[in-house]
Formats: C-alpha cells, structure tokens, sequence
C-alpha cells in the first residue's frame, strides 16, 4: 500500500512536471520592446485585416501549440542609420549632405503587420533600405532649394524630407523618430565664399570692438596714470611742506641766539642814528641861521629881477607876435577877397564867354541856315527861270525857227568866227594866190560858212520837225538836239594841206 501510494504520489509529480514541461512550451510571453508574431492558424486581430493568417502579441503571454503553430519576434527597438547623400541644389551647386536617421517599427498592430510582412526574416536590412529611402526623397527636396535656404532654415529641409518619406515609411510600418542634417558639405566652397562678408564683417567689427577696447582701457590707464601722479605729487608737495616748516623751525632755532645779537646791536645803532640825526639838524638849523637865510634873500633878489626883465620880453615878443599875426591875417583876408573876386571874376567871364560863343554858335547856325535856304530858294528860282525859258524858246521855236536859229547865231557869232579863224592858229606861213582878189575870196568863204551854217541848222531843225523826232527837254517842251558839227574849208594855202576845223553850235 505504500509503494502504491508512493507510486501514485511519482506519477502525480511526475504528470505535473509534464505539465508544467508542456505549459513552458507551450507559453510565450512578449518582452517590452518585441512583438510576437504567431502563425499557423486562423486569427483575426483588431485592426487588421481578416485571413491574416497570423497574429501579434505585445507586451503580454499566450500559448502556442507546438508543431501547430509557429513563433517569431521582431524587434521594436529604436534603429538608426547614417545618411551620406550627394546632392545638386537649385543652383547646380552640388552638396554633399550627411545627416542620421533614428527610426522603430511602429507600436501598432497595423505597423507591426506591415513590418513583420517586410523584414520579419531581414531585419538587419532594415537601416538600409531606409536609407535608400530617405537618400531619395533628400535629393529631390535639395534639388529644389537653394544652398541659402538650406544654411538658414534647415528645420525646412529636415520637414520636407520626413513629411516626403511618411508614407513611404507608413508603408514600411516604420516611424521616424528623429531626423538631424549634421553637416552640409560644399567641395565647390560655395558655402565658404558666402560666409566671407558676413565673417569680414565680424571681423571688422571685432577689430573695431578691440580698439575701442584697447582705446578705452589706454585712457583708463592714462587717467589712473594722471591720479597716481596727482597723488604723488599731492603727497610730495605735502611732504615738502613739512619739511619747509621743519627747516624754518630749525632755523628759528639756530638763529635765535644770532637774532637776539643783531637786535641787540640794531638798538644800539637805532640810538647811535638817533644821536647823529639831531646832531646834524642842529647843525643844519645854524647853517640855516648863518648861511642860507642870506643867500635866500640874495638869490630872491636876483630871481626877482631877472623875471621882471624876462616878463618885459616876453611882452615884447608876444606884442611883436599879435602885431605880425594881426598883419599875416589882413594880408591873408587881402589875398583871399582878391582871390574870391578874380574866381568871380573869371567865373563871370567864362559865363559870359560861353553864353558869348553860344550865341555866336547860334547866330552862326542861323546865319549857315538862312544862307542854305536863299540858296536852296536862288537855285530853285534859277531852275525855274531856265525851265521857263526853255519853254518860251522851245516855244518860239516852235512858231518861227528861222528866226531862232538866226538869232542863236548872231548870239554866237564871235565864237563862230573865233572856232573858223583857230583853223589857221598852226599855219605858220601863208601863201595867197591873187593877191587882194585871193584875200576878197578868203573872207569871202569865211562869211559864205556862217550862211553855210545857218542853212544846215534850219535844214536840221525841218528834218526832225518832218520827221516827228523831238525830245522833251526839262520843261516839258520839244527841243531840237545838237546840230553836228560844221565842217569849215579853209583856202587853199601852200606849202601845207587844207586845215578843217570844227565849229560846235549852241543848243540853245
């Protein structure tokens, strides 16, 4: 009955050690940062699609049939990797841009799902198909920023590129926890020559701030240096002071014994000075009583009488002087009324000259007036008395030109006879034939060419008549023009030829 018991007792332990075996094979329990995924059966889980074909446990423990279904975690840890991309901005510039990516596998059952369906087996090829994500997404956003807004806002990148990669990552079942841009690097030293103003910029003014600086602390110095010398010289002007009264003291002192020596002998000569002085007045109150008093009086004497006598002098002087001022004043009031006289004097004839001359000026303008006019008015009646004797023998000419003409010529007849006789002015010697019948023949033609003459003009004067080819003369009557000129023969003489001479005949 024991060994049953004992038996029994083995078997019970034993079966519960079996269970126990079994229920620790068969329980699963999920750490914190792990999620269970079960296959093997049917499950739906919230969340989730139905037909999944598996299911997730988080943070709890559940039993799995061995051999039925199988276990397996995936981690939830936080992962990371490093982004070195290059890049080409807006500019072309191109970038290298290194940066980290800190990312985990989403804490829902969504993500979880989608993550085990991914990387269940290839969870180390996590980091890298990340960053072949984030690689991507990065250089599509540079390429459309500048290098400018990249170095000022690079929140703005870091936002575009984790808000461009969401749903790619969601896809993934992954979150992005963190995104840093560490380092943007510029092999074209773009970057570098952008930041020159701004550093030469620092740099001045930190140049500027050190000498304003040094400027400041110079005057300081100089001003504690100035105090310091005011304090030393203060403290030895002090000291010399007190040395000035110690050395009084201590000549006071040395001198006392002296000084009271010298003023006991000053007394003495004070008295000794004393004594002499009113010796010597009294000396010089005899000499006043003795000496002085009478050649004073003596001195008075004289001084008295020489001024008397110099007063006499300079009356004279001063008399002879008024009489030679009074004399110099009337020649010069003399000279000045006949100076003032001959200005007036001059000042009236130059008037009366120049009103003189100015009348003259005048009656001579009138005068050269008057006669221009009597010879404007005597030409104007010459010319009118012409004009109308012209007319009147233009008129009479007209009526009886035989008469005109004769008249004319017995007018001119001495020129006539002059212009016929200048034919022989050259002839120097005379031969004439016949004698006294050759003088008679001679003077003969010399009348016959005065006839001669007066028939040629009147046949003139008919012709232009006949003809109608009379002018107008200057009084608006016709008159005849110049007759040509009248050949006169001379006799015939020997030894020389013929002599003609020609005899003009007045026109009017």
């Amino acid at each position: 009955m024991p060994m049953v018991v004992g038996v029994v007792a083995g078997a019970a332990v034993a079966a519960v050690l079996v269970l126990i075996g079994l229920f620790k094979m068969m329980w699963r329990v999920a750490e914190p940062n792990e999620a269970l995924v079960i296959s093997g059966s049917t499950h739906r889980t919230e969340g989730l699609e139905e037909g999944m074909g598996f299911r997730i446990v988080t943070g709890r423990g559940t039993l799995v049939l061995p051999g039925v279904q199988a276990v397996r975690k995936l981690s939830l840890d936080l992962n990371e990797t490093e982004l070195q991309v290059d890049c080409v901005t807006h500019q072309g510039i191109p970038l290298k841009v290194r940066g980290v990516v800190i990312f985990k596998v989403g804490d829902d059952f969504v993500s979880i799902a989608n993550a085990a369906r991914r990387f269940l087996d290839q969870q180390k090829l996590m980091s890298e198909r990340v960053h072949n994500v984030f690689a991507g997404h990065l250089r599509s956003i540079v390429g459309g920023l500048t290098v400018e807004d990249m170095i000022r806002d690079r929140e703005k990148l870091t936002g575009q590129t984790r808000a461009a990669c969401g749903t790619e990552m969601e896809k993934l079942g992954l979150i992005v926890d963190s995104l840093q841009i560490h380092e943007i690097e510029d092999p074209t030293g773009y970057i570098q020559n952008l930041a020159m103003p701004h550093a030469a910029a620092v740099q001045r003014d930190a140049r500027i701030a050190q000498a304003e600086a040094n400027r400041l602390a110079t005057e300081a110095e100089q001003q504690s240096f100035a105090r310091m010398a005011e304090a030393t010289r203060d403290s030895e002007i002090l000291q010399a002071g007190y040395q000035a009264e110690r050395d009084k003291a201590a000549a006071k002192a040395r001198q006392a014994g002296p000084l009271a020596d010298a003023a006991a002998r000053q007394e003495v000569v004070v008295q000794e000075t004393r004594v002499a002085e009113l010796e010597a007045h009294r000396r010089e109150q005899q000499l006043q009583a003795d000496v002085r008093k009478p050649a004073d009086a003596t001195a008075y004497e004289k001084r008295t009488l020489a001024e008397a006598e110099r007063d006499a002098r300079i009356s004279a002087a001063q008399a002879k002087a008024k009489e030679t001022e009074l004399a110099a004043a009337a020649e010069a009031t003399r000279v000045k009324t006949a100076a003032g006289a001959e200005a007036e004097a001059t000042k009236t004839r130059g008037t009366a000259s120049a009103a003189a001359t100015r009348a003259t000026g005048e009656a001579e303008a009138a005068a050269a007036q008057a006669k221009g006019l009597a010879d404007a008015e005597a030409l104007r009646a010459k010319g009118l008395a012409e004009a109308e004797a012209i007319k009147a023998r233009a008129a009479a000419l007209a009526e009886n030109q035989d008469a005109v003409v004769a008249q004319q010529l017995a007018e001119n007849w001495p020129e006539i006879v002059q212009a016929g006789a200048s034919a022989f002015n050259n002839v120097d010697n005379m031969v004439l034939l016949n004698g006294a019948d050759g003088m008679a023949d001679l003077f003969a033609k010399a009348l016959t060419m005065g006839g001669t003459g007066l028939g040629l003009a009147r046949q003139l004067l008919s012709s232009m008549n006949h003809d109608g080819q009379g002018h107008d003369g200057p009084a608006g009557t016709g008159s005849s023009p110049a007759p040509g000129p009248v050949v006169a023969p001379g006799p015939v003489v020997a030894p020389g030829p013929p002599v003609s001479r020609k005899v003009p005949v007045d026109e009017g």
